[in-house]
């Protein structure tokens, strides 16, 4: 069995292969969403309605099952915050720890219960009643390493998450870090990244080179623990033979629309059994030069599509097999990425940092398929995803981002999906306008770069919202900001509050989740956390339930704040 120790010896390929647009935890559970089966979402705060994604009846429910949100990634949710202005402790709160870097917490089949996935360990969380309690937990990177790479006792994650990286340096925290999260910590990441809980209550995760399917001992007693139902040891090898080249890496999974588990690697993307019977495997492996560090989008007729860093694809599941024949729908297109530059900070590669999003559904006039680009001031790309108009060509439209920022920026770049509602889209930038050299030689080590942008070191400004014209078929920008940050959690869009939703370090605040108006772009949220480290929401997203409360991913696990409106 391929070994986390194997891994290490690859290792700036195993961490490029891990963020995307990391890609992170949601409660499911305290209700059913406001989607609904025949494709629309509810808006409250003008009563229209606008088509959402089809349903996966094989995902554990319709929002929060898989990270991203839904099938189409769109991180759009029915729920969201309170309006107005909020200082929060989140060191008082409970945090259910399982970091360094905690993607998303899953919806369960149970609104009473959550599945929690740190890049250490999978916990299942007591949500009922305003609860936030783990009453099960499963060390699972401890074990796929071997323990290489040992279980993490809590009250380290809670000593990392009571301190502050003001004033401290590389130096200063690598060494933190070593002595709470051991000397190969920079490993841990990207285990985890990309899950997904099934119709039978079922969590498929990966860590290290190995695909678990975890699932309750007991299902009418949780407390009774989690096991292994399935697990596939080294999955790279098991499916692509000993061909495969070195530097392959394991990151994200999915579900087709006919229950099938998608599994993607840096170099193509496999379709399994949810039993995985490895006798049911096909993969389609991309051309040796591609990488592909993000997650995948899927269509409720099984189209899948990826974006390596060089080529946009539409693949297409038939049932048995994985087509990429133009009979079948399938269709691949060259994208422009940032060459042989690699970005200096947060974003991996030279390619899109977004996992697809899907835009247009039901009845709407376009069907697009959108990620930001990876030119060093990348473009909002839209690409048809079915047919293209007579025309046009398979690149609908593209449009510089700037985010208000200097016409003289070098680097605009996010390691982030798009965020879809309806015909609108936003976007924020990870990139600082100036980087120190010693950070920036941290490349290889993502989780000690993310623990200091913002308090230490330069953070990153700016953010956008974009409105797709289905007359003129073109972007048009709706409003910028550049005077806010996003680090590096995923942006959300919030229904309920119709507002974009972000994390970031500013002063003299510290760090923050913003709300931002979705028309206007004017604030109309903000939740003040300070320097603590528990207010930064490394590589995750964000998340609300439906009584408002913030289900905040943070750097050591996720938290559950309630807001006190009176």
């Amino acid at each position: 069995m391929n070994t986390i120790k194997d891994s290490m010896k690859s290792n700036r390929k195993l961490v490029l292969a891990v963020i995307a647009s990391v890609c992170v935890i949601v409660l499911l559970g305290v209700i059913q969403p406001v989607y609904a089966e025949e494709n629309t979402y509810n808006t409250t705060n003008n009563n229209s309605e606008v088509n959402g994604p089809v349903v996966n009846p094989y995902l554990a429910s319709p929002l929060y099952a898989i990270m991203h949100f839904d099938s189409s990634q769109s991180d759009s949710t029915p729920y969201g915050p309170p309006l107005g202005n909020f200082t929060v402790d989140p060191t008082e709160e409970t945090i259910v720890y399982g970091g360094p870097i905690n993607g998303i917490t899953l919806a369960s089949t149970d609104k009473d219960y959550m599945w929690a996935v740190g890049s250490n360990r999978v916990s299942y969380v007591d949500v009922s009643d305003n609860n936030w309690t783990a009453v099960a937990k499963y060390e699972a990177l401890a074990e796929a390493s071997n323990n290489l790479l040992p279980a993490i006792p809590d009250k380290n994650f809670k000593t990392f998450s009571e301190s502050s990286a003001v004033g401290m340096n590389v130096t200063s925290m690598d060494s933190y870090m070593n002595g709470l999260f051991g000397d190969n910590y920079s490993y841990r990441f990207g285990n985890g990244a990309y899950s997904v809980v099934d119709n039978n209550n079922v969590l498929y995760t990966n860590f290290g080179n190995n695909i678990y399917a975890f699932a309750l001992k007991d299902p009418e007693k949780p407390s009774a623990g989690i096991t292994k139902r399935y697990v596939i040891e080294d999955v790279i090898t098991v499916i692509q033979g000993d061909d495969h080249p070195d530097s392959v890496r394991l990151f994200g999974l999915s579900m087709t629309y006919d229950g099938h588990l998608i599994i993607t690697f840096s170099n193509g993307v496999a379709v399994i059994d949810r039993e995985l019977n490895t006798s049911s495997t096909s993969f389609y492996r991309f051309n040796d030069t591609e990488y592909l560090s993000n997650s995948i989008a899927v269509d409720e007729n099984n189209g899948i599509y990826a974006a390596s860093d060089s080529i946009m694809r539409k693949l297409v599941w038939t049932g048995t097999n994985i087509s990429d024949d133009e009979a079948n729908g399938a269709w691949s297109q060259e994208y422009t990425n940032s060459g042989t530059e690699l970005p200096p900070i947060i974003k991996v590669g030279v390619g899109t940092g977004s996992t697809p999003t899907l835009m247009g559904f039901g009845d709407d006039e376009d069907k697009l398929v959108v990620i930001t680009n990876g030119a060093k001031r990348m473009n909002l790309t839209a690409f048809w995803r079915d047919e293209i108009p007579k025309g046009s060509q398979r690149i609908a439209d593209q449009i510089p981002v700037t985010c208000g920022l200097s016409n003289d920026t070098e680097w605009i770049q996010s390691e982030q999906s798009v965020v879809v509602y309806g015909y609108g889209a936003f976007v924020v930038n990870n990139i600082p306008e100036n980087v120190s050299s010693d950070i920036e030689a941290l490349n290889m080590n993502k989780i000690l770069q993310v623990s200091l942008m913002g308090p230490a070191y330069n953070t990153s400004y700016g953010v956008e919202r974009f409105e797709w014209n289905s007359s003129s078929n073109e972007w048009s920008s709706a409003w910028t900001r550049s005077d806010v940050s996003s680090t590096s959690m995923i942006p959300i869009h919030s229904q309920s509050g119709n507002m974009a939703l972000i994390n970031g370090y500013r002063l003299p605040e510290g760090w923050e989740v913003l709300g931002l108006d979705w028309d206007t772009g004017e604030t109309v949220h903000q939740t003040i956390f300070g320097d603590v480290n528990a207010g930064n929401g490394a590589y995750a997203i964000l998340q609300y339930l439906d009584n408002e409360d913030l289900v905040f991913n943070s750097f050591a696990g996720p938290i559950r704040i309630h807001y006190d409106k009176e």
